[in-house]
């Protein structure tokens, strides 16, 4: 097949949503019209499919078959009609959202949105050897048309800002200890799914390459003068198979819907939300077990609120090396009592677990005599360099594998009190061809699917705390990962640095996660790897996890001092305030992930998804949402006391700290203290709070809520969900909500507060808080006002609900 003589193409058979178009010569593509606003596109130069099945379509459900999901299953998907056209030199599919044309002669696809002002083309292949059939290699590529102006936003955790545009990205997942979140690439996650967002035209759309090989996408960096304008996507192995998602109206759009695509967001337990402990330091020492009991008595010295550890991999060390599922007994001469005295302070312990056996490993002999290791064509080890020492990787495509891991889970922790599992350096780095792993009996190189492998070691950890404790929500946590890992853990982005410079960064990269579906995320607070923190680079490293769904401190310091809140005693208060912050927020935290759960929203979100009218919000900052109410501006400069923030028009802003309101469209500067980071809740929002006082030995759950009502005539309106935050009663209908609404004109606010469904508490009472500054009488028609006074700038109504 001549590279300038491209295929030409005929509808070879069309069945149901499936169009299936073949050229003499053997290749095929296949169109899938699976939803008025998602269309897939099949690209096979053989005619048939290379690459194994698919671990990343749960459209809507809690997950894949445990062998994957066959490529032509549409299950789930609503299939919807759509109108078919074709003539002598092209076909076209059409539904209420998305035309696609494809170009008979080569395949070449044109696709364009239906937005306000009718049909907008937003993509088009590359018109010069848009794919690969055959042309140059056994490599699968995708090149399109680069317009001027497109913005590129996601792509998982990345280095640099936010906009990909004219960047090269690696997605090769693996341990970077210590990298620069501003220049390090490839990372830990595997997410080949972008939006392209053209603000000019306040359009866009998604794009989603479903393949389990390491790929790269070129944003375009890459010139060549005989293709014009172009970026591309290109993978060594399996099929270029691709699905396109309209998002006609925010970036948002295009997330939602991928979200909903790949599996559902695991409901978590509501003390993953709570402040974790963390350091590699304390289970180094010989006198580990003595180490881990003086941290909980720092918490209770310092007041510093905790819910759990996680719990490095120095307790499974036999010298300095690791060992998945074996306990130091000199360092921890008292497991059980150890896990339980953490359970006695109210905290969970997350243990770190790792998918590499070590040759000298206690239970090596017994894994490689019962087939369960990734090996080689002669059936030896597949030996990879790990920590300080060979080992070989568990095959998690073998099903006796999942069988031996999920007993190890459950007999080495889950038996001694653990709540969780932290599963981590599972890039699984194999780069030789000659790897192989089970593939559920379909024996195929492990170079072509590793991070398959990720995902189901983190499944399988899943299933085993299920089957320990199946009226409890498991709780896990992934350095690693791919498409899916949504549906099993909360994640973080690895080693960081600490640095000004990887504060800033972070910030970035948790909402490059964010908007490709994985919300529940964070970063090691501090910084894990290099110098100690400043004290001021600590406390507003704090001040910016304290809005993260993961807000965990974490370290493994050159100098070995630990990160911890009381490390530096002139700033342990203001770090015990910003906890306490954080504890306040947990209701509107814990109700953002089920909105995430529930409507695959995300969490965090820059400005511009809110507001993508507002050309000023596209520029890079170091501002976020929190939800659609809450902007945070967190300090990321040296040596600064006030905070330059610009509040998006087309809506009004209210201080957190001072009640004080501003209007949209402008750039504001607010006073930024230590302790006080930079919060504006939006024109019609509520916020939900715990208003009750909180200490290490003293927990409580008071209801209150943060509300700005419309200036004129308008509604605000929000709630929090209520459960009793552990158990999977929830699914059986154990679950409750707070909503509130403030309707308002020009004369008053009318407050209207219920509560629905099985409470987990009886409270009658709740707190609102209004702008002081709004002088606007209130009305409460179902409830009576106990209380009003002004406190920082707000006014706090209690208000006594009817039984």
């Amino acid at each position: 097949m001549s590279m300038l003589n491209p295929p030409r193409f005929e509808v070879q058979a069309h069945e149901g949503s499936r169009l299936r178009l073949a050229s003499s010569a053997g290749a095929a593509i296949e169109l899938f019209v699976l939803e008025e606003d998602i269309i897939r596109v099949l690209v096979l130069p053989q005619g048939d499919l290379r690459g194994p099945a698919t671990w990343s379509i749960a459209p809507g459900s809690d997950d894949t078959p445990l062998e994957g999901r066959d490529r032509r299953d549409l299950s789930g998907f609503s299939l919807p009609a759509f109108a078919l056209h074709t003539d002598a030199d092209t076909l076209r599919v059409e539904t209420s959202k998305i035309r696609l044309s494809v170009a008979l002669a080569g395949g070449f696809c044109t696709w364009q949105i239906r937005g306000a002002g009718g049909w907008q083309t937003v993509l088009n292949d590359r018109p010069t050897q848009a794919y690969n059939f055959g042309y140059w290699d056994e490599q699968v590529y995708h090149y399109v048309r680069r317009e001027p102006g497109e913005m590129y936003f996601g792509l998982g955790e990345r280095a640099g800002d936010m906009n990909r545009a004219h960047q090269r990205y690696e997605m090769r997942n693996i341990d970077a200890m210590g990298y620069s979140a501003r220049t390090t690439d490839p990372l830990y996650k595997h997410i080949p799914f972008y939006v392209t967002w053209q603000p000019e035209n306040r359009t866009g759309f998604g794009l989603f390459y479903d393949t389990l090989s390491d790929c790269s996408f070129d944003m375009g960096r890459e010139l060549d003068n005989y293709h014009g304008l172009y970026r591309y996507f290109v993978a060594p192995h399996g099929d270029l198979d691709y699905y396109f998602i309209a998002s006609p109206d925010t970036p948002l759009d295009a997330t939602r819907r991928f979200t909903w695509m790949t599996g559902r967001p695991a409901w978590m337990p509501k003390w993953g939300l709570g402040y974790s402990g963390s350091t590699m330091t304390y289970t180094d020492a010989p006198n580990a077990q003595e180490q881990m009991a003086e941290f909980i008595k720092g918490c209770r010295e310092h007041d510093i609120l905790c819910d759990s550890f996680h719990l490095s991999s120095g307790y499974t060390s036999i010298g300095p090396k690791r060992y998945v599922f074996n306990w130091n007994t000199d360092k921890f001469p008292d497991a059980r009592g150890f896990v339980q005295s953490y359970l006695d302070a109210g905290i969970r312990l997350c243990p770190n677990i790792k998918p590499c056996l070590l040759r000298d490993h206690p239970k090596f002999e017994e894994a490689r005599e019962a087939g369960l290791l990734i090996c080689d064509a002669n059936g030896e080890p597949a030996w990879v360099q790990f920590w300080d020492e060979v080992g070989a990787y568990l095959d998690f495509t073998n099903p006796k594998t999942l069988d031996w891991w999920k007993a190890n889970v459950k007999s080495a922790l889950l038996e001694y009190g653990m709540a969780s599992t932290w599963n981590d350096n599972n890039e699984f780095e194999v780069w030789t061809p000659d790897a192989f792993a089970h593939g559920f009996g379909k024996k195929a190189p492990i170079r072509e699917a590793k991070v398959l492998h990720t995902m189901l070691m983190m499944r399988a950890s899943r299933e085993a705390q299920l089957e320990f404790a199946p009226q409890r929500r498991p709780f896990l946590v992934s350095r690693s990962g791919g498409v899916g890992m949504q549906r099993y853990v909360q994640t973080w982005s690895g080693d960081n640095y600490t640095s000004w410079e990887t504060l800033r960064y972070n910030l970035k990269m948790g909402l490059g996660l964010a908007l490709s579906g994985v919300s529940n995320i964070g970063h090691d607070i501090g910084g894990f790897a290099g110098p100690a923190p400043s004290p001021e680079l600590l406390v507003r490293w704090v001040a910016f996890g304290v809005f993260l769904p993961r807000f965990s401190i974490h370290s493994w310091n050159d100098d070995k001092t630990v990160n911890e809140p009381w490390m530096y005693p002139q700033v342990t208060s203001q770090i015990a305030s910003l906890i306490k912050l954080r504890y306040r927020l947990i209701p509107y935290l814990y109700e953002l992930l089920w909105q995430s759960t529930q409507a695959y929203e995300p969490v965090l979100r820059p400005t511009f998804a809110e507001f993508p009218h507002d050309r000023r919000c596209y520029a890079e900052c170091d501002d976020m949402m929190i939800g659609s109410s809450l902007l945070v501006a967190p300090t990321v400069d040296e040596g600064q006391t006030e905070r330059t923030v610009y509040l998006p028009a087309g809506a009004r802003w209210v201080s957190y700290w001072s009640g004080e309101a501003f209007e949209g469209g402008q750039t504001v500067t607010l006073p930024s203290p230590w302790d006080q980071p930079v919060m504006l809740i939006r024109e019609g929002g509520v916020i939900a709070l715990n208003v009750a006082e909180q200490h290490f030995d003293q927990r409580a759950d008071q209801r209150g809520f943060l509300v700005v009502p419309v200036r004129g005539v308008g509604e605000a309106a929000g709630g929090s969900v209520e459960d009793d935050g552990e158990t999977e009663a929830w699914r059986n209908g154990e679950q409750g909500r707070w909503s509130v609404r403030a309707v308002s004109d020009a004369q008053a606010i009318t407050l209207h507060v219920s509560r629905e469904g099985k409470m987990p508490t009886l409270d009658d009472t709740v707190e609102i808080y209004l702008p002081a500054g709004d002088a606007r009488p209130v009305q409460t028609p179902h409830a009576r006002v106990l209380e009003t006074v002004v406190v920082g700038g707000w006014r706090r109504l209690t208000l006594q609900l009817p039984a």
